[in-house]
């Protein structure tokens, strides 16, 4: 009976973290084709070093992957002219039946759309540092190796970090509370009720569309309900979806073809945040759901 090589020992045990260190930097990143990436450096880098050699290799990997995710960062943060493809979260939209997010291991490794927006204004240390110890309870002594500060100062902009994300707010509802709003909100802006509709929004809500030419910023209550209710004239279909786990629909037009995908942010009973996406490219190639019946 021929034994496993040493290669093969260390690429088992290295798929035994796999999970982990994707789902580590898929919130560092936000991205989960550039969170596999990420992990398949690692895998390379460690492929080339003496195992013998690491003493804890799930702490080994989480510093290597947390390098290449801080290199990743650092290199968005340092380009003069952000792309189209960088302006726009990583969707991953699915039916709203509800099912419990956890039941659907994609979803559960999304990341929201509101923390995910709150993370994008950190720095990249700060991003990171508050990554890795408050979602993953990494050491601090271990993130200041991978930034290059003492402890102490990686407690310092951690905490900094986690200031920034407290004060901004996040939904707090449950989400079929969350669901009713956005329920509402469809309900209002299909039977053409303005006044309906700007109770459903906050004062100061932000709404972000991304048409094929880039993103558009509408904020007002009164600014976004008006071309909401333009838009809605054009829907003869919607179904309920999740989008990164927070509540939205998906809408087809009188030709079969999808018009758009909304995602909602609800805070105490209103929309502070609307998404939308009318890119045909991009939606073409979320996976969306079929047209209902």
């Amino acid at each position: 009976m021929t034994g496993s090589g040493p290669t093969d020992v260390l690429a088992g045990a290295f798929e035994q973290q796999r999970e982990r260190l994707v789902a580590v930097a898929h919130r560092m990143l936000g991205s989960r084709a550039e969170a596999e990436d990420a992990v398949q450096e690692a895998w390379i880098r460690l492929a080339r070093q003496d195992a013998a050699a690491i003493d804890n290799l799930a702490g080994w990997l989480t510093t290597v992957v947390g390098r290449v995710c801080l290199d990743v960062l650092r290199s968005r943060k340092n380009r003069a002219v952000l792309s189209y493809e960088d302006r726009l979260p990583e969707l991953v939209v699915t039916v709203d039946d509800g099912a419990a997010p956890e039941d659907d291991a994609v979803l559960a490794e999304s990341v929201g759309l509101a923390l995910l927006v709150v993370l994008d204004t950190l720095t990249p240390t700060e991003r990171l540092a508050f990554v890795l110890h408050d979602m993953f309870a990494v050491p601090f002594a271990e993130i200041g190796e991978i930034i290059g500060r003492s402890t102490d100062a990686t407690k310092m902009l951690t905490s900094r970090a986690r200031r920034k994300v407290r004060g901004t707010p996040l939904p707090q509802e449950e989400p079929r509370q969350q669901r009713a709003v956005v329920d509402a909100f469809l309900a209002a802006a299909r039977n053409g009720d303005f006044e309906g509709l700007v109770r459903l929004l906050d004062p100061q809500v932000t709404w972000r569309t991304y048409h094929p030419q880039g993103v558009m910023t509408t904020v007002g209550a009164a600014e976004v309900a008006g071309p909401v209710l333009r838009g809605a004239r054009s829907m003869t279909a919607v179904l309920p979806v999740l989008v990164n786990g927070e509540p939205g629909f998906v809408s087809w037009g009188a030709n079969g073809k999808v018009l758009g995908v909304a995602a909602c942010t609800v805070v105490d009973g209103r929309i502070v945040e609307l998404l939308t996406v009318s890119d045909r490219k991009r939606l073409d190639a979320m996976g969306l759901p079929e047209r209902p019946e």
